[in-house]
């Protein structure tokens, strides 16, 4: 069996996401940014909502969960590091866990540095990757709460699984994304060939999002913080890469 996994838009520039196991019947929102994105989804997708996957504790990406519990009783699934600041999570779960939905087994990772119990969501049967605020296009979330180092592992734990896993992830951001990343990679052929690509979708009004994991291994500096060439660029020759990604990261915050 497999899943279907339905895009939609939800707040101002969240995505909100519903996967519906195919076997069971059984559909997942990832996060709860927006309860009526979410229940206009169900609606066209004719689909019940039974479970709700929270991937870290900011409030764009946990609101709607006591609406959509109460509306449908849906199992609440998020992260254990957080549990003390999500209401309403049912099962906890950490990295090296896994959590199903009907048939289908999804891999839980630790992903600190945005928040620091945020977790990520691996259908590695179906290869889709629910990313939140961990991994963009083209970039990462914020380090609101972490440090260099153990999101830089965290990153590198995405970054090893397959080249054609879908990415699903929690924000539009891929075009501001680009801008910075050709601002500090301007001779990297893949980063300019995908910020063509986002500029063409943006402007027919298209979501840049699922993207390839692969692609974005060659376009996203986040990704590349082992790269010489990005260490060059910040007069880094020879340090640690946690130390350019930390970096980068500011590079970005002051972009």
């Amino acid at each position: 069996m497999a899943v279907i996994v339905d895009v939609f838009g939800a707040r101002s520039d969240n995505f909100g996401y519903l996967v519906h196991d195919t076997g069971t019947g059984r559909t997942a929102a990832i996060d709860a940014p927006e309860a009526a994105a979410i229940k206009t989804a169900l609606i066209h997708r004719g689909w019940n909502l039974t479970d709700i996957f929270i991937t870290h504790h900011h409030i764009d990406h946990v609101e709607a969960i006591a609406e959509l519990k109460a509306e449908f009783g849906t199992r609440v699934v998020g992260p254990r590091a957080e549990a003390d600041k999500i209401a309403g999570l049912d099962v906890l779960v950490a990295g090296g866990e896994t959590v199903t939905l009907g048939d289908t087994v999804f891999d839980v990772y630790d992903t600190p540095g945005h928040t620091l119990g945020h977790i990520v969501f691996h259908d590695k049967a179906g290869k889709h990757l629910f990313s939140a605020d961990a991994l963009f296009s083209l970039g990462v979330g914020r380090m609101f709460e972490g440090t260099p180092g153990p999101m830089w592992e965290g990153v590198k734990l995405l970054r090893a699984l397959p080249d054609d896993t879908l990415v699903y992830c929690g924000h539009e951001y891929t075009a501001s994304n680009a801008k910075f990343a050709l601002s500090i990679d301007p001779d990297n052929k893949a980063l300019k060939k995908r910020a063509a690509e986002v500029t063409e979708l943006r402007a027919a009004g298209k979501a840049t999002i699922p993207f390839l994991l692969g692609e974005d291994k060659a376009a996203n500096p986040f990704l590349r913080a082992d790269d010489p060439v990005l260490a060059k660029h910040y007069g880094l020759e020879g340090a640690d890469a946690a130390d350019v990604f930390a970096a980068i990261r500011k590079g970005k915050d002051n972009f």
